[in-house]
């Protein structure tokens, strides 16, 4: 329901088949940078490796700088690429970090990366939310007649399973024949407003591993639909389910 499969971009022998910015984990497969909140996490040290104060009110997430790094050895491109995704109450769309921006994400948080891949990584990472926002239009022209939305904010929780991924990964342990027990790598939460009627309403985003290419490319499927947390979301959730019911009757009937 919602789900989709996107089409291979590149090698795994090149790059990890996960998005790299919002890894879960155990080590060394984890995110980048923390999307817990300030009461949430923890250190071994005393002071919080995070200046909370630059983080950005709309993903919780620090700003990053276009400097290299220290060791930097490649230099890294600091263009940021701008998104097909319309801001909330401004007449802009959001850009994606920077290649450079993408590995100070990266160094900071201790995961060691290649640094001639990371401009791979942000071509993955930039094609999925792509994708993403592809669905979300999709459930609102289907279910709301009108895909004039913005996206208000988002926030990376890659440790948090929604409750369909643990419905999912419990359908994989019960029928493993039918269904994967492989968690998603990665989830985000979008708060996508509607102009037209200053409505706000939350989708969830689960990013899932596929099955790689015969020649070895890495292949994504996105489950993107709205939260059951009102009823807005529970009545396009409903109709989905009723529209894919029907349509499998239609496709029944003509092949009888």
């Amino acid at each position: 329901m919602g789900q989709t499969t996107s089409q291979p971009v590149a090698s795994s022998s090149a790059i990890p088949s996960a998005c790299p910015m919002h890894q879960s984990p155990p080590p060394p497969a984890q995110c980048p940078v923390s999307h817990q909140s300030p009461s949430a996490s923890s250190s071994a040290s005393a002071a919080c490796p995070v200046a909370h104060d630059n983080l950005s009110p709309l993903n919780q997430m620090p700003v990053l700088s276009q400097a290299p790094s220290p060791n930097q050895s490649v230099a890294l491109p600091t263009d940021r690429t701008l998104s097909s995704i319309p801001k909330a109450d401004e007449s802009a769309k959001w850009e994606y970090p920077s290649p450079q921006q993408f590995y100070n994400a990266l160094v900071r948080k201790g995961w060691e990366t290649p640094e001639e891949h990371v401009e791979t990584m942000v071509h993955i990472h930039n094609f999925l939310n792509e994708r993403a926002w592809e669905e979300v239009l999709r459930w609102e022209r289907e279910h709301n007649g009108d895909d004039n939305v913005q996206l208000e904010r988002f926030m990376g929780k890659p440790g948090t399973l929604s409750p369909k991924a643990r419905i999912m990964q419990f359908a994989g342990w019960l029928l493993p024949e039918r269904f994967s027990s492989e968690p998603p790598f990665d989830r985000h939460d979008w708060l996508i407003r509607r102009p037209r009627t200053n409505q706000s309403i939350r989708y969830v985003i689960d990013y899932y591993s596929a099955p790689p290419e015969p020649d070895g490319s890495p292949v994504f499927s996105l489950d993107v639909r709205p939260a059951l947390d009102g009823w807005e979301g529970i009545r396009m959730r409903i109709g989905d389910m009723t529209e894919g019911v029907w349509k499998r009757e239609r496709e029944r009937e003509g092949r009888a």
